[in-house]
């Protein structure tokens, strides 16, 4: 691993003044005598993502790494990207206008599956999840299942799941909560939310509005992709945006074993694109606009202490357009006819796509004799996408049916195996099994060995097959579907060691994933195009989704956490390599290419420290990193390696009583490092300069909170000794 330098910087006041802190911190830690319980508390979370049902962390079958309440409260990120990103090692994001652009053990947003309190999350742009579109005030914790798991979650679940888990508000009374985030480069974050508990009621209104005025870090664009050296483009590295979402679960509780809920969701964001002066590469005549709706009802019947039946009925829609800035003539569909050079006018819309899904889940938890506990459950899915000027013939639709199968056993002492199967019917690819099989074992209290074989399998999503895409960056790229991919098909294999003792946490990870026909974009001579396509664009690159004959991606992750008294260290490593293969028809052989984003190396290391002063002032600090090592590309060069550390203040200040209020205040980027590649190439990251922030929450709640969290625990680790 190459070694990687933080450039020269100044302290500048505000840096001193939050450094300053954090020094008398640890001063005034050394005066106190008071002790903690260095016993580690988060091994004691419950979770439920590797299997579906319940277990104590540490007692889980399936490797699930888990970020704590505590650890996002310390840390205070105001995005989900900003989370996953600066706490775990093995994730990658570059913030842009399509999505997120988030990697995971070297594959990237399509083979990871993103859920919401277990349920998918929908938002497919440009083949990029919007993580804008969970709201990081409202999140309990994050539970991580790396590898595939499509024999518990189906589809996309090939290179993980992460499961975002929501806080439930269990709150008797009214509880109302505002919190105001601003920072540097115009960054605003606003959160609402309104609880009411009453009897068998329970209600929750959630508003979130996310906004930042975005930056340059640097006006050139790539001379090798542009006619002329440019100097003074008007392109952002992220362009300023501005996003919303209201927010409404409503549960009904009519006896201890009957619970219903219904929820629904709307969301918009509008991405502002600045215009230049060079028509090629930075004249803008259009915004972008994201909607995102959903609605979902479902419930949950305990038939007794043990068995369970839940079902779920969602609908969702996200839907992509442009916003006119100016008068354009460009290409439309009116009244189902394609038009060329069709006059739009400032703030009229056109639709690019329309993706909607349908899905319905019945599943159930049963204990069975001979320590078993069985889960099984069926799955219907339908996507429908619109895209009149993307699609041929305008629509294209996907229709998924399931059965699976799940056993956990417990027969012999220390051991749990853990074996589950599904079934897929595909109305395109047909029947499909995929298998997964773990199992692990503990010696004694402190150590516990894990390992998993599992299969993902994932057919090609109907932009995959059918779209087109023409994308004006530094020049004109074509992108093209592939009606003749087949669907892809991975083998996962894991071993992992942990020690737990007396608040220190290690473990070590290898794993291996071959994903075979794994789909991705492939460059394509320009004659391969479609000629209707290559007339009317003149593209300078063309790419087309690809089967690629074999790749694999292997690593190492480690991860160290120590709590000692009020102090917690956290050190997450992961090494990672990728092999991939494609038969180039140009020039009849194999050809060897690198699956994009990947990076050898990364890591990140933490150290917080919390303490109260009194009743009524708690103060926590925390200090973060995160290294890189260079990132991989087929096209336009590679990303830069680099570090970018973080310093955090949380003070937590009791007001009256059923008042509460936190003031958190800090520094991102300490080290003021800025990747200035030209635009056009990729980056290692697109992070801006040194920037400031501070937030201020007000929480107002009427009532005993039901901490029913705590008494589910300790009855389950009650159980599981038993």
């Amino acid at each position: 691993m190459k070694s990687l330098h933080a450039p020269h910087f100044t302290l500048h006041a505000p840096h001193f003044m939050l450094c300053a802190m954090l020094a008398y911190s640890s001063m005034a830690f050394a005066q106190t005598q008071k002790d903690s319980d260095t016993k580690s508390l988060h091994l004691d979370e419950v979770v439920v993502t590797g299997t579906g049902t319940e277990h104590l962390l540490k007692n889980a079958p399936v490797q699930t790494e888990v970020i704590s309440g505590k650890a996002l409260k310390n840390f205070s990120g105001k995005s989900v990207e900003d989370m996953l990103g600066m706490l775990t090692a093995s994730f990658d994001f570059n913030e842009g206008d399509m999505g997120s652009q988030m990697q995971m053990n070297g594959l990237g947003n399509s083979y990871i599956l993103v859920l919401i309190d277990g349920k998918r999350i929908h938002g497919d742009v440009g083949g990029e999840n919007d993580l804008g579109l969970i709201d990081p005030n409202n999140i309990e914790k994050i539970e991580i299942v790396k590898g595939a798991s499509s024999a518990l979650y189906g589809s996309d679940a090939i290179a993980g799941v992460v499961n975002i888990i929501t806080k439930k508000h269990q709150q008797e009374g009214v509880m109302l909560e505002n919190k105001t985030r601003v920072g540097s480069y115009g960054d605003m974050r606003q959160h609402n939310g309104i609880g009411l508990n009453f009897g068998k009621w329970n209600s929750y209104t959630n508003f979130q509005l996310q906004h930042t005025d975005g930056w340059q870090n640097t006006s050139r664009e790539a001379p090798a992709l542009t006619e002329f050296l440019i100097t003074d483009s008007r392109n952002k590295t992220v362009n300023r945006y501005t996003n919303w979402q209201i927010a409404e679960r409503l549960t009904f509780t009519p006896s201890q074993n009957l619970e219903f809920y219904a929820e629904g969701s709307h969301y918009r964001k509008r991405i502002y694109r600045p215009s230049g002066k060079y028509p090629s590469t930075d004249v803008t005549t259009y915004d972008f606009v994201y909607q995102n709706s959903s609605a979902s009802m479902g419930g949950k019947w305990k038939l007794n202490k043990t068995d369970v039946v839940t079902f779920d009925v969602d609908w969702n829609r996200h839907a992509y357009y442009y916003h006119f800035t100016d008068t354009t003539l460009t290409d439309g569909n009116i009244n189902g006819h394609f038009t060329n050079y069709f006059p739009y006018f400032p703030d009229q819309e056109q639709l690019q796509s329309d993706q909607r899904r349908g899905m319905a889940q019945l599943k159930g938890v049963f204990v069975l004799p001979y320590e078993q506990r069985l889960s099984a459950g069926f799955e219907w899915r339908y996507d429908w996408l619109k895209a009149p000027l993307r699609v041929d013939g305008g629509k294209a639709s996907d229709n998924t049916e399931a059965l699976y199968v799940q056993d956990e056993w417990s027969g012999v002492k220390n051991l749990n195996v853990t074996a589950g199967l599904r079934l897929n019917r595909n109305e395109q690819f047909g029947f499909r099994l995929t298998p997964k099989l773990s199992a692990m074992y503990r010696l004694g209290e402190a150590w516990r060995l894990r390992g998993t074989w599992s299969q993902g399998f994932k057919t090609p999503t109907p932009k995959e097959l059918y779209y087109r895409y023409v994308r004006q960056m530094s020049g004109t790229y074509l992108y093209l579907g592939n009606m003749d991919l087949t669907p892809q098909l991975s083998n996962y294999y894991s071993a992992g060691i942990e020690y737990t003792h007396h608040g220190l946490s290690l473990t070590l990870t290898g794993y291996f994933n071959r994903v075979k026909d794994m789909i991705a974009l492939v460059t394509i001579p320009n004659y391969q195009a479609p000629e209707d396509l290559y007339i009317q664009y003149q593209p300078i690159k063309t790419r087309q989704y690809k089967n690629l004959e074999d790749a694999k991606t292997y690593g190492v992750d480690v991860s160290a956490r120590y709590t000692m008294r009020e102090f917690t260290f956290g050190l997450n490593y992961s090494y990672l390599d990728t092999d991939a293969n494609i038969y180039d028809t140009h020039h009849e052989r194999m050809k060897q290419v690198v699956i994009d984003g990947m990076a050898h190396h990364k890591a990140n290391v933490f150290a917080t420290w919390n303490h109260s002063f009194s009743p009524i002032y708690h103060l926590g600090v925390g200090i973060y990193g995160k290294m890189s090592t260079k990132r991989y590309y087929q096209l336009n060069g590679n990303g830069k390696g680099y570090q970018i550390w973080r310093l955090n203040t949380t003070h937590e200040l009791a007001g009256k009583k059923n008042l509460k209020y936190l003031i958190e205040a800090g520094v991102d980027n300490i080290f003021n490092y800025v990747d200035r590649t030209d635009h056009g190439l990729h980056l290692g990251t697109t992070t801006p300069g040194t920037t400031l922030y501070a937030s201020f929450t007000i929480r107002f709640s009427q009532g005993k909170k039901i901490n029913s969290q705590f008494i589910h625990q300790l009855k389950q680790s009650n159980d599981e000794e038993n």
